[in-house]
């Protein structure tokens, strides 16, 4: 049961990283449909008023006072397939019914018929402020609309302002009851809503422009998840309760709990594959400000160059947490602590000699965004065709290290003090070891008449986790974006973009590779529901977009 409670709380961890960090590899998703189309690569040519976001500098291009509504449609599923490699057994047991074809509870503790076991998500869901809480959205894609944004030029002036209320991140998702995967998210939702973007991009000169903008955000992260232990501790524990303890059932005296420390009281024993317990979070921050820098430099027709930075931003997120025991977990640490040795053993650990039907407190996480730098260019060798070429860089290398501070102390941190030397009686540390990534953006651009252009785009994406930390709650690892578009001209002061997009991300993680999934052996104290199986996922996102952009 110590154990478990570890683990606990290296999943809340884990699924709250995850979520940020699938929101993170995520950069640029969905913010604007011209960036869209051209592979997100227009820092140098930046587009319209959402330059906000891309290169502030873009917004001295822009002249008078203009509107632009976005309508965004995105569809996204996330597949994961899980199976036994040769030999696969824990501890001697093999018939884990996610991978295991036999009637259950028939005697056997080896699997004689293997299955791949899959694992899909039903729907997208959303953590929504005010309601505190996960919404799930009925099955089929994710419509939003329309998004506004507004900038201003006053007649002579070289300035221009500008805000708009854009989502930076919004992805969630929830699986059926009985679905695989819910020992990586039942139901998970993160959100962070910039409403508010005060702007402003100045024109040096007729060849260079600046810019900047500060967003104030709202930020929140959900999930609802089941838990399981599969490693060795665990399948030591059920021989123990299927062979030691079976000719001691129904017995309780002082001389049996004395001298088997009370581990054969409990009615329900625990076991590898058994759901050990349920976990909900609620977690946000109303105010999360950030701030962008752009520079802009035109000095042909033909040529563009620009940059823009994303300065890390703190996010101090707060909440609360709720652990529900299975009746296992319970019966046994309480069977435990009910014996003399027992509970003299569990104080030698500082761990309570009883647990109740669950746990509940606060919980904060403070983190720090990663800072992106993005840097391009724009060449037109013909009168017809545009070129762009962006470079990306994200750091993602600061996140070395996860660390969650509760309310109080309780005995799973206390013990988690015996395994991770950075956590304390209310602080757990986890290693992340994530990489901080450089990938190019590529888009072009075709002038097929005075009024329509037709786009095109593709961005190799890298990924930011090392092969020892990969997962299936995050599958966008190495990715491809592909992407076309159009905008047209529809008189003098108004011009329609349209955009279809595709993000696809495969990954296979075999056995015993990932300390995030699927690591075996006794140590294994970072959250691995899947352990010893081989892992394959494949993620895909699917976006349409239009957006009207007028000047009144």
């Amino acid at each position: 049961m110590k154990n478990n409670k570890i683990k606990s709380l290296g999943l809340i961890a884990g699924l709250l990283l995850a979520g940020t960090a699938q929101a993170q590899l995520a950069t640029n998703l969905g913010i604007d449909v011209r960036a869209m189309s051209m592979g997100h690569a227009v820092t140098a040519d930046p587009p319209g008023i959402m330059s906000i976001h891309f290169n502030p500098a873009g917004l001295a291009r822009l002249e008078g006072r203009r509107m632009d509504l976005q309508f965004l449609g995105v569809d996204f599923n996330i597949e994961s397939e899980f199976s036994a490699p040769p030999g696969y057994n824990v501890f001697g047991f093999s018939d884990d019914p996610i991978v295991c074809a036999d009637a259950p509870n028939n005697g056997s503790d080896v699997c004689n018929d293997f299955r791949t076991g899959r694992s899909t998500i039903k729907g997208a869901s959303l953590y929504l402020p005010l309601v505190n809480d996960i919404i799930d959205l009925p099955p089929g894609p994710l419509l939003a609309g329309p998004i506004p944004s507004f900038a201003i030029k006053p007649p002579g002036s070289k300035f221009t302002f500008a805000t708009a209320t854009y989502l930076p991140m919004a992805a969630g998702f929830y699986r059926d009851e009985n679905d695989p995967g819910n020992f990586m998210g039942k139901r998970v939702a993160l959100t962070r809503m910039t409403y508010l973007a005060p702007s402003v991009g100045y024109q040096v000169n007729d060849t260079l422009s600046i810019g900047a903008s500060i967003g104030f955000s709202y930020q929140g992260v959900g999930l609802e998840t089941d838990m399981r232990a599969p490693n060795e501790l665990l399948g030591f524990t059920r021989i123990i309760d299927e062979s030691l303890c079976a000719p001691f059932k129904g017995e309780s005296n002082f001389a049996l709990d004395f001298v088997l420390f009370g581990i054969c009281n409990p009615k329900e024993g625990l076991g590898p594959f058994k759901n050990l317990a349920s976990i909900d979070v609620q977690m946000d921050q109303r105010f999360s400000p950030s701030y962008n820098l752009g520079i802009l430099w035109e000095p042909k027709d033909w040529f563009a160059w620009g940059a823009v930075w994303h300065a890390p931003v703190d996010v101090s997120l707060r909440g609360k947490y709720r652990i529900q025991y299975s009746n296992a977990a319970q019966e046994t640490i309480n069977g435990i602590g009910s014996s003399p040795t027992g509970a003299i053993a569990l104080a030698v650990l500082g761990i309570p000699n009883r647990v109740g039907s669950e746990d509940v407190g606060m919980v904060s996480m403070d983190l720090t965004m990663p800072a992106h730098f993005q840097t391009g260019i724009k060449v037109n060798p013909t009168e017809r065709w545009q070129f762009n070429v962006d470079a990306v860089w994200v750091d993602y290398k600061q996140w070395d290290a996860f660390t969650m501070d509760f309310d109080g102390p309780n005995a799973a941190l206390a013990l988690a003090r015996l395994f991770s030397p950075e956590s304390s009686s209310t602080r757990l540390s986890l290693p992340l070891n994530y990489q901080s990534t450089w990938n190019l953006a590529f888009g072009t651009e075709y002038a097929a008449t005075d009024r329509l252009r037709l786009r095109a785009g593709f961005e190799p994406r890298a990924s930011a986790i090392p092969d020892d930390r990969r997962a299936p709650l995050v599958p966008i690892n190495e990715a491809r974006y592909y992407s076309l578009g159009l905008g047209y001209q529809w008189d003098k002061d108004t011009e329609i973009d349209l955009a279809i997009a595709t993000l696809r991300s495969r990954d296979s993680i075999p056995a015993n590779t990932s300390c995030a999934a699927n690591c075996t052996g006794i140590n294994n104290v970072i959250y691995n529901p899947y352990a010893g199986l081989d892992i394959e996922t494949k993620a895909t996102i699917n976006m349409v977009g239009m957006a009207f952009r007028t000047r009144f």
